[in-house]
């Protein structure tokens, strides 16, 4: 599994990718950033969650730096034990939260996906 970031025909990246750039480039290549590290920008941990999501949910705005671009992610923590300034990493998950919960058919979701763990 691949956390795919775009990078666009003017070198701008996002996360996640668009048809057209902040710049309105296209798209030129796809990066996994799971391959990255990435600091924490910000963090919080939400105590009142949504259907089928861990709680406390700890959160986190992170930013990779690839060749010199910066990208940006928001995502679940592995842990609500990280400070501001933290360097990340990606690590995948099966379940991001429990398929059975909310109103979506478990069938027509995905629920793996990405948490940060501090390195």
């Amino acid at each position: 599994m691949t956390m795919d970031a775009t990078r666009y025909e003017d070198g701008s990246i996002s996360y996640p990718g668009h048809p057209r750039g902040p710049g309105g480039a296209n798209p030129a290549e796809t990066i996994d950033l799971s391959e990255y590290t990435a600091e924490v920008i910000t963090w919080t941990t939400s105590t009142a969650t949504p259907p089928g999501v861990r709680e406390p949910n700890h959160l986190a705005i992170v930013e990779f730096d690839v060749d010199g671009e910066s990208v940006r992610a928001i995502g679940q923590l592995t842990t609500g034990d990280v400070e501001t300034g933290d360097e990340v990493k990606p690590v995948h998950v099966d379940e991001l939260r429990e398929p059975g919960a909310g109103i979506r058919e478990p069938e027509s979701q995905d629920w793996d996906g990405y948490r940060f763990e501090p390195v």
